[in-house]
C-alpha cells in the first residue's frame, strides 16, 4: 500500500511539472495585458487549444509509462530485494537476491549476494566453534536420552506446574495404550510435552504427595512419595514422585523446582491376584464336600471289613468319583493359572523365535553343529528367563553331540491353548529313561561354563515341564519344553517396533508458566497445534466432507513430531475420483473408519489450550465450523495463518502457495498431499516466520491477527 501510494504521488508531481510553468505564464500574461488584448489572444489561442491539450496529455502519459517503468525497476525492485534480504537474513541462509533489473540493481544484488557468501562462511565458522564447546552438553543430553529410552519404567518429569517436560517411549506407549478405547481414535495419547499431567492423575493425590515429601525433607528424610490412583478409564496406576532441585542450591535450602513420576500400571497384577485368590477359594470351598465324602467312604470301610461285595464296590467307586472331581478340578485351575503358577523369578515376555535364533548362533559357532529351524511361527511370545533357556539348549545340544554325534539339531514350535511347544529334535540313536532323568537333575555344563541351575530348575523356574518324546516312523526323537504363553498387548507391540532414539523431552519448559491463552502474549511463549485437512472437494457449504485430519504440536518453538494426530474420516459417502489423485485416499481406505461425530472431539481434546495454526485457514475452518452444531465441538481459540503471515512479511512477492513458500525459505519436505505432512510443512513455514514477524514488530498473537486482517488474502470466504 505505501508503495502505490508513493507512485500516485509520483504522477502528481509529473503532472505538475508538466502543467504548471505554462499555467503559470498564461496568467502572468493574462494579468498584463487589457481588455482588447485579453480577447484577440482568446481568438488566438482558443482554435489550436485541442492540439495543445493533445499533445499535452500525449506528453504526460508517456511520462506516466517511463515514470511507472522506472518505479517497478528501482522502487519496487529495491523493496523486493530488501524483502529477499531480510529473508536470507532471518529465515534462509542459502537464499539469495535474484540479479534481476536495471544494471545498478543488478550491482547492488550481486553485492548483496557477495557479503552473505562472506557472511555464511563466518557463520560456519562459529557454528563449528559453538558445536564444539557444547559437543560435552549434547553428550550428557544423550547419555540421558539413551538412560530413559532402556528404562523399564514409565517416567515422566513435570514442573510444579504439573507441565510434562520429558517423558521416555515406556511412558508414552503405557499412557497411549490407557487412552485407547472402542471409539479412540489414532493419535488419542495422554501425554505430551507442554501437556498438564492433571489430564491422567487426579491433581489432588499429586499435590498431596508434594505435600509429602516437603514433610520430609523438613525431616531430613529421604524425599519421595508413593500412591495408587485410578485414570479416567478406570485402569490403576501406582506412582512414585520424587523432587527435582534447582541446580547449585544448597543442602538446608533445597528449591523444589519439579519432580519426577514413575509409573506402573497394576491393574492386570490386581485382576489377576483376585482371580486366583476366587479360585483357590473355590477349589478349597469345593474340596471341602470331596474330602468330607472320601473321607466317610474310607471310614465305613476301615470299620466294616465284612461287608457285602457290592456294598464295599459303591464305597469305592465314591472314593474314585469324588477323587477324580477333585483331580479335574486341580486340572481346570492349574490349566488357568497356568503363567502364574510359578517360579517368583522375574520373566521377561519374548518371542520364541529370538529365544532359538540366540541358541541357534551359540550352539553353531561353540559346537560347530549344524541347527536347522524346521517349523517356527514367528508371532508366539513366551514368558522366559532368556539367558537360561538358552543355556539349557545349548546343554541338550552338547550333551547330545558328545553322547550320540548327532549330525544336526532342529528346532520347531507349536501352541497348545495357554502354552507354547519348543522341540529340540535329533535324528539317530534314542536315549533311556534313566539317561534322560540323570540329565534332567544334573547341574549343567556347556562350553565350558557351569550353571548353578538343573535342567529341571530351569523348568519349574517357568513353570513349565519337559518331555522326551519318539517319533519311530521318522527314527527322530525330541525333548519338548512346555513353556507359558506370553500375550503381549497393543503397548508391548509397539514397544518392539519403537527403534532408538528420539526420547521426549525440554527442560526449558522449568520455566514454563501455567497461563491461558492471552492475545498479548509473545508468540514465542504459546503452544500451538498446526493442522491440515484433505477432503473430498473445496466446496464445504456444499456437502464436501473431511476425509482426513493430521495434526502437530509446538511447544517452546519446537515442532514436536512424535506429538501428533493423524486420522482417517469416514465422510458416509463416496469419495469424487477427481480428487483421489491429489490426496490418495479411496473408499475403500475410509470405510470402516470412524466418522466426523468421533474425530473431531478427539482432535479438540488433542488442540485443547493451543493456538491454531493451518495454510489458507479460512478453508479448514469452514469445514470444521459446519460441523459444530453436528457434534457440539467449538474451536474458540485463535487461528493464525500461514498464508495470511507469509503476506504480511513478504507483501512484495508474487506467490505466497505452500510450495512456493517452502521453496523460499529453504524448507525441504519428503511429500506433499497427505495431512500430517502438510501440517508439519506448515508448522515449519511458521517457525520460519516467527523471527521475520519480530524484525517487523509484530511480537504477540494480537498483532500478528490485527496484521493479517490487512492483507488482500484476509477477504477470501468459503
Amino acid at each position: 500500500m505505501k508503495a502505490k501510494a508513493r507512485f500516485l504521488l509520483a504522477i502528481a508531481v509529473l503532472g505538475l511539472l508538466m502543467t504548471g510553468p505554462f499555467m503559470i505564464t498564461v496568467l502572468l500574461v493574462w494579468v498584463g495585458m487589457e481588455e482588447a488584448e485579453h480577447q484577440k489572444l482568446l481568438d488566438l489561442l482558443l482554435p489550436h487549444l485541442p492540439v495543445g491539450i493533445s499533445m499535452t496529455l500525449f506528453g504526460f502519459i508517456v511520462g506516466v509509462v517511463v515514470l511507472h517503468k522506472l518505479f517497478k525497476q528501482y522502487v519496487e525492485g529495491l523493496l523486493g530485494m530488501a524483502e529477499q534480504l531480510h529473508m536470507m537474513l532471518a529465515a534462509n541462509r542459502n537464499f539469495r537476491v535474484k540479479q534481476e533489473g536495471p544494471p545498478e540493481v543488478e550491482n547492488l544484488a550481486k553485492a548483496a549476494n557477495d557479503l552473505a557468501a562472506q557472511r555464511d562462511a563466518l557463520l560456519d565458522d562459529v557454528e563449528l566453534r559453538i558445536a564444539q564447546a557444547n559437543a560435552s552438553v549434547e553428550e550428557e543430553k544423550n547419555r540421558l536420552a539413551a538412560l530413559m529410552s532402556e528404562l523399564a519404567q514409565a517416567v515422566v518429569v513435570c514442573n510444579l506446574d504439573g507441565r510434562i517436560l520429558l517423558y521416555n517411549n515406556r511412558a508414552r506407549l503405557q499412557f497411549k495404550a490407557l487412552s485407547q478405547g472402542p471409539t479412540s481414535v489414532s493419535g488419542g495419547t495422554l501425554i505430551g510435552l507442554g501437556r498438564s499431567i492433571f489430564s491422567i492423575l487426579e491433581k489432588s493425590q499429586v499435590e498431596h504427595a508434594r505435600e509429602i515429601i516437603y514433610q520430609r525433607l523438613a525431616k531430613h528424610q529421604s524425599p519421595l512419595a508413593n500412591f495408587v490412583t485410578t485414570t479416567p478409564g478406570g485402569q490403576l496406576l501406582r506412582i512414585q514422585m520424587v523432587p527435582v532441585f534447582a541446580a547449585g542450591s544448597e543442602e538446608a535450602e533445597r528449591a523444589m523446582t519439579g519432580y519426577v513420576l514413575t509409573v506402573d500400571n497394576i491393574t492386570r497384577t490386581l485382576e489377576e491376584e483376585a482371580r486366583r485368590d476366587h479360585a483357590l477359594h473355590a477349589l478349597t470351598e469345593g474340596s471341602r464336600a470331596a474330602l468330607g465324602s472320601i473321607r466317610a467312604a474310607v471310614a465305613n470301610l476301615i470299620d466294616y471289613p465284612d461287608m457285602d461285595a457290592e456294598l464295599r464296590e459303591r464305597f469305592v467307586k465314591v472314593v474314585d468319583d469324588e477323587a477324580a472331581q477333585m483331580s479335574l478340578r486341580l486340572d481346570e485351575t492349574m490349566s488357568e493359572f497356568s503363567d502364574s503358577a510359578k517360579s517368583r523369578w522375574p520373566l521377561e515376555d519374548v518371542l520364541a523365535v529370538d529365544i532359538i535364533g540366540a541358541a541357534q548362533r551359540r550352539i553353531e559357532s561353540k559346537l560347530d553343529l549344524v541347527v536347522l529351524i524346521e517349523d517356527v511361527d514367528d508371532s508366539l511370545w513366551i514368558k522366559a528367563d532368556s539367558f537360561s533357556l538358552v543355556f539349557a539348549l545349548t546343554f541338550i545340544a552338547e550333551r547330545l553331540l558328545d553322547h550320540y554325534q548327532i549330525r544336526d539339531l532342529r528346532f520347531r514350535t507349536s501352541r497348545e491353548g495357554k502354552l507354547v511347544y519348543l522341540d529340540a529334535i535329533w535324528v539317530g540313536q534314542a536315549i533311556s529313561s534313566e539317561t534322560f532323568y540323570s540329565w534332567e537333575m544334573e547341574t549343567m555344563q556347556a562350553l565350558g561354563e557351569t550353571s548353578s541351575l538343573s535342567l529341571r530348575d530351569v523348568i519349574d523356574r517357568h513353570g513349565g515341564e519337559i518331555w522326551y518324546q519318539r517319533e519311530r516312523a521318522a527314527h527322530r526323537a525330541y525333548f519338548r519344553f512346555v513353556l507359558p504363553l506370553a500375550t503381549p498387548g497393543v503397548e508391548l507391540a509397539d514397544e518392539r517396533r519403537a527403534t532408538g532414539r528420539p526420547e521426549y523431552y525440554d527442560f526449558d519448559l522449568f520455566k514454563f508458566e501455567d497461563k491461558s491463552i492471552d492475545l498479548d502474549r509473545k508468540l514465542s511463549e504459546l503452544a500451538y497445534t498446526v493442522f491440515d485437512t484433505e477432503t473430498t472437494g473445496l466446496e464445504p457449504s456444499k456437502g464436501d466432507e473431511i476425509i482426513q485430519i493430521g495434526a502437530a504440536r509446538i511447544v517452546n518453538n519446537r515442532l514436536l513430531r512424535q506429538e501428533t494426530f493423524n486420522q482417517l474420516v469416514d465422510p458416509e459417502g463416496p469419495i469424487p475420483p477427481q480428487g483421489i489423485p491429489i490426496h490418495g485416499i479411496r473408499d475403500d481406505m475410509v470405510r470402516g473408519q470412524p466418522n466426523i461425530d468421533v474425530v473431531l472431539p478427539a482432535f479438540h481434546a488433542f488442540c485443547e489450550d493451543t493456538v491454531l495454526i493451518a495454510h489458507n485457514a479460512a478453508f479448514d475452518m469452514r469445514f470444521l465450523q459446519l460441523k459444530e452444531e453436528r457434534t457440539g465441538t467449538r474451536f474458540t481459540q485463535p487461528v493464525l495463518d500461514t498464508l495470511l503471515l507469509s503476506a504480511v512479511v513478504h507483501p512484495h512477492q508474487e506467490s505466497h502457495k505452500l510450495d512456493v513458500i517452502l521453496e523460499r525459505l529453504g524448507i525441504q519436505i519428503d511429500t506433499r498431499h497427505n495431512a500430517l505432512e502438510d501440517a508439519l510443512a506448515t508448522g515449519e513455514v511458521f517457525l520460519k516466520l516467527l523471527p521475520l514477524l519480530e524484525e517487523m514488530g509484530v511480537v504477540t498473537v494480537r498483532q500478528a491477527l490485527e496484521a493479517a486482517e490487512k492483507t488482500y488474502f484476509a477477504r477470501v470466504k468459503y
